[in-house]
């Protein structure tokens, strides 16, 4: 099933998330750990799944640990400094319990296409992103 920013507003209001697909709570989720409050905070633990992999627009390849230890202090994690804006997210539901997600962003001028996987693996944890690939775009 494929979804889109815009459609998952409305299916996100009407339920709780039991009720909503994967690819809401995805998308919703997503937006979370673009959050200065998220991103400054415990609350990403929440949201990275234990075997968490990124491959960042830098090329570095991060684990679950190193993004914990270093969120708080990256670009985007500051109130008062720049924030990610995204657009154009899409999800498809892979298979039960598995979601990609595609989208673009800017941060501080600078453009990226990103595409995550989202696990649910259990009820308890829900879902959480399991894998990130960020790709920045040149300057047309």
């Amino acid at each position: 099933m494929d979804r889109n920013m815009d459609g998952n507003a409305d299916a996100g209001r009407s339920g709780n998330a039991d009720a909503r697909s994967g690819v809401a709570v995805a998308i919703e989720r997503e937006l979370r750990l673009m959050s200065p409050a998220v991103r400054s905070s415990a609350l990403a633990e929440q949201l990275l799944d234990p075997e968490f992999v990124e491959v960042g627009a830098s090329g570095r390849r991060w684990d679950r640990q190193s993004m914990l230890s270093a969120l708080a202090t990256m670009d985007g994690a500051a109130d008062d400094g720049p924030v990610y804006v995204p657009s154009e997210i899409t999800g498809t539901e892979l298979a039960p319990g598995i979601v990609h997600l595609t989208f673009e962003t800017v941060l501080d001028g600078r453009r990226a296409r990103r595409s995550s996987i989202w696990r649910k693996t259990d009820e308890e944890s829900g879902w959480r992103m399991y894998y990130h690939q960020a790709t920045p775009v040149p300057d047309a």
